[in-house]
């Protein structure tokens, strides 16, 4: 399968990766902004190493809030 270039794409297609994208990044920086302020207690593991799952598109942000943060 030959990897298209964005000028070939469909506008559906380009529309589909910008909105996936646009998601990736909003849980991201959300998890990353929780992150930072949420007390060390309050965290299961280190925050240097949620810090680094979460950058593992959809599943590290997921990961944080599922099992990450103590209630």
């Amino acid at each position: 399968m030959k990897k298209k270039s964005w000028n070939e794409l469909t506008d559906t297609q380009k529309t589909v990766l910008l909105t996936l994208m646009s998601v990736q990044v909003s849980l991201a920086v959300s998890a990353w902004t929780d992150l930072a302020f949420r007390p060390a207690e309050q965290v299961r593991g280190t925050k240097g190493r949620w810090a680094a799952i979460i950058a593992v598109n959809f599943i590290g942000p997921a990961l944080y809030f599922w099992r990450g943060r103590q209630k």
